[in-house]
């Protein structure tokens, strides 16, 4: 089997992660250097994803879901040619406010879909909702390279004095990683942390929080106002070499996002060993979050239930180590191997239900789509 991916872009502008270039065992193609807003580069986008399938001729092409417009080229070049699709995809019925017709688009662009690979559970109920058969579903989309963060944190463990010193961590610590912005919920946890500080007196863990964005200004005077500066450190967004370091230095993970697809920075922390607190909003906590085994979910609005759970984690003699090692063992279902099986399950069924003839209307809304 031969196997070509396609990049959009080479930068994209949400995230700010240096460009890695190595060798791969598949095609790699880039079609445009950094994302833009314009309807100019959709235009060229669109046109170098048609010439790019063109030259490759796949027997099945994978599309990362059904807004942008890199995945919409490729699904129109697919009913141009008469390919079968899967989509990938990581959206719940919940993510979200859901509004009829865009739920009747998303119906009619997922009845042009072959096969689908989803998230987790909840990922694999959307796509049924929306019209895709249970059995052409299969799991396995959301994983990171889970040997990586756990043989790094390792690592980082063993050197634990002098890298602690070297990164000015403190000894005690609950990880939060994210960018800055109002859906990770960030204001939030800085107030269900404040409560914890002021119940756990002398037994107080300090908040590390990883990331950057637009909310920095507004988090740094909460933190005054709370009068956390003692206890909150913000080291700012970190590249991928540095994460090991800061997962496995931590006690604890907490993700306390109020929307979140799914949350990769959650499979990261479980790899690297780590009891986990995690929003019962995000599309990941219910696969990798066993309550009283690794974890804990809960409502990211009810800032008391967060505050609890800082106390619980950080009381003298709970069994970090053991909520650590289930986290590793949950999270090793969800790795590289996950991912591959359940596309190439995906792939065979797609082959075995080719692409459909479209009918007017459906031509007519994937032609408007693509052309916005």
């Amino acid at each position: 089997m031969t196997i070509c991916g396609i990049e959009s872009c080479g930068m994209e502008n949400t995230y700010a992660w240096d460009k890695v270039e190595g060798a791969a065992a598949f095609t790699r193609i880039t079609l445009t250097e950094r994302e833009k807003d314009t309807r100019e580069w959709r235009r060229d986008l669109r046109r170098k994803m048609w010439q790019a399938l063109d030259d490759f001729t796949p027997d099945v092409v994978a599309l990362p879901g059904w807004s942008h417009i890199d995945a919409l080229s490729a699904l129109k070049w697919c009913a141009s040619n008469q390919t079968p699709a899967l989509v990938m995809s990581e959206s719940t019925s919940w993510d979200e406010r859901r509004v009829f017709w865009k739920e009747w688009v998303k119906k009619r662009l997922v009845n042009m879909i072959s096969a689908g690979l989803a998230g987790g559970t909840p990922h694999e109920k959307y796509l049924v909702q929306l019209g895709l058969a249970p059995e052409r579903i299969f799991l396995g989309y959301d994983v990171v390279d889970n040997d990586y963060f756990s043989q790094r944190a390792s690592v980082a463990r063993a050197d634990a004095p002098n890298l602690r010193q070297k990164f000015n961590l403190p000894e005690k610590y609950f990880l939060a990683s994210a960018r800055f912005i109002e859906k990770k919920n960030l204001l939030g946890l800085l107030q269900a942390y404040a409560g914890y500080c002021d119940l756990a007196k002398n037994e107080i863990w300090s908040l590390v929080l990883l990331g950057d964005g637009p909310l920095k200004p507004q988090l740094k005077q909460l933190i005054v106002d709370l009068k956390l500066e003692s206890y909150v450190h913000l080291p700012g967004f970190k590249q991928y070499h540095d994460l090991p370091v800061y997962f496995g230095l931590a006690s604890a993970f907490v993700h306390a996002s109020t929307t979140e697809q799914w949350g990769l920075v959650v499979n990261e922390a479980m790899a690297s060993g780590l009891p986990v607190l995690v929003s019962d909003r995000c599309g990941c906590s219910i696969d990798l979050v066993s309550s009283g085994d690794n974890g804990y979910q809960f409502d990211p609005k009810n800032l008391n239930e967060l505050t609890k759970l800082f106390l619980k984690l950080s009381t003298p003699g709970f069994a970090l180590a053991n909520f650590g090692m289930a986290s590793r063992k949950i999270v090793s279902r969800w790795g590289p191997d996950c991912f591959a099986n359940g596309l190439r399950d995906a792939v065979a069924v797609a082959l075995k239900n080719p692409h459909r003839q479209l009918g007017w209307i459906d031509r007519a809304l994937l032609q408007l789509m693509v052309s916005r």
